[in-house]
This record gives C-alpha cells, structure tokens and sequence, in this order.
C-alpha cells in the first residue's frame, strides 16, 4: 500500500509513501486515503493524528500520469473522491498535525492545510501550481488558502503558482513552527502526544467551536458555546480535571 499507518501511543502516523515520485496521489491513494480517515472516527485508540510523507518529502499532489482524458462524468467523480479526503481530515474530531518537508504542492498542500496545524522543516517549499495544467485549484485549497493568509494574498499565491519556502509560510500564517534541528516528524509527534494525553471531548468541542467561528455570527455562535460546558462537566475528564488540580497533581485523562 501506498499510505502507511502506524499508531505510536495513542498518536496514527499516516505516511504517503511513494517517494519515488515525491508521494505524489494516485487513484489506489485516493481511496486509502479516505479510508484511513474515516476509520479513526470510531478508533478509540487513536486520540490525535500526524500526516506526513516518505523520502523527504510530504507531497507533490495528484499524479499528472493519471489524468488522461476524462468525461465530465469521470472528472466529477474524481473531484469527489478529492474532495472526500480533505473533508475526512478537516472533519476529524481529533488533533491533526501535517508534518511538512520538502514539496508540498497542489492537492497535498490542501490536505496538509486541512489538519488543524501545520509545522515544517527548514526544506520545505510549498506552491499552488494548477496553472501550469491550465486547473483551478482543487481539495479546498482557495478557502484554505484565503483563511489563512487573507483573499488578495491567497489569490496571488494560486495565480503565480510559485515556491513559498519554509521562513515565508511561517511570516505568512501557512506553518505553526520550523522545526530547526530536529526532525519535523518527531517534532509532530511530540505535539501531537500532548494533545493525545488531553481530554479528548474537551479538544473535540474546543475543535467544534472554531469550526462554528467560519461559519455563524457571534451570539449564534455563544448559543452554541453554551450548550457545551454542561456536556463536559458530566464526563470523567472533568472530574479527573478537577480533583487533578485541587491535588496539585498531572492530570491522567481518558478521553471520557
């Protein structure tokens, strides 16, 4: 298989492994992809999420190879198993971090951009490039992109296509961190086993509420935000959480 799945206390490691061709997604990919997603909806086992990319590389996008000449049937078809992944992965309730070296392009930096965070190594070179196949861009990119870095910025990005580096990402909101010295994947999992030993239903709606930020006015979403707090305070975390701090201790959550 091309994508690899590891899970290392509690964290899944999810790995595009054809570095032969810099990851870049094949049809068999796409469906993996998904697959592996979905299934962490359901694993308890699993309580955060690093998608990362073999050979020093995280992704060069689709595999151009693949295209050919398509009906429009067969295309929209094709964009909704794109589009399915990045909505797997934007959707997951649980912490996703993409640890990003070398390329990151196209359909691969929208999957990137569709984990909660982003940090990279001082090689990484991310670039929209559709235009050079005379596409738009695709796998959520524009609304991604203009989120994170503004409209008018965003949209010179994707009509230029050219290589952001690793130091203009971080200026321009794109990464959460350069990991220096230290490998970016053990950096990502290093974050993501903090998160994993939190209280997984308090990440979950903490996550909720700034989906809800995209996409409601401010006292809808307070109506929201209040109907969670009586939620948490009934779950073991909570009371774990509690007694935790009056005893001046670590707290040992569960995720229940």
């Amino acid at each position: 298989m091309s994508v690899e799945v590891e899970i290392r206390d509690a964290v899944a490691v999810v790995t595009l492994a054809r570095p032969e061709k810099k990851n870049a997604i094949t049809m068999d990919m796409r469906r993996e992809l998904w697959e592996v997603f979905e299934g962490f909806r359901e694993n308890e086992e699993v309580r955060a999420v690093v998608l990362t990319g073999a050979g020093g590389d995280f992704c060069s996008g689709m595999d151009v190879g693949e295209f050919g000449s398509r009906s429009v049937r067969a295309t929209l078809d094709r964009m909704q198993r794109l589009h399915r992944i990045s909505r797997a992965i934007y959707t997951l309730k649980k912490p996703t971090i993409a640890a990003v070296s070398g390329v990151c392009m196209g359909v691969g930096w929208s999957y990137a951009l569709s984990c909660d965070m982003v940090v990279a190594s001082p090689t990484a070179r991310f670039a929209q490039v559709f235009n050079k196949t005379a596409l738009a861009p695709d796998g959520g990119a524009a609304w991604l992109l203009a989120r994170n870095v503004g409209l008018m910025r965003a949209k010179e990005i994707t009509y230029s296509g050219r290589f952001i580096g690793a130091k203009e990402a971080l200026d321009l909101n794109l990464i959460l961190e350069i990991t220096g010295d230290m490998p970016v994947l053990d950096r990502a999992l290093e974050m993501a086993r903090t998160f994993a030993q939190g209280p997984g239903l308090a990440i979950e709606m903490a996550k909720r509420q700034y989906e809800l930020s995209a996409s409601t006015d401010f006292c809808s979403f307070l109506e929201n935000e209040a109907s969670m707090q009586p939620l948490l305070m009934r779950t073991e975390d909570y009371q774990e959480g509690v007694s935790a701090f009056g005893e001046r201790r670590p707290a040992q959550f569960k995720g229940t």
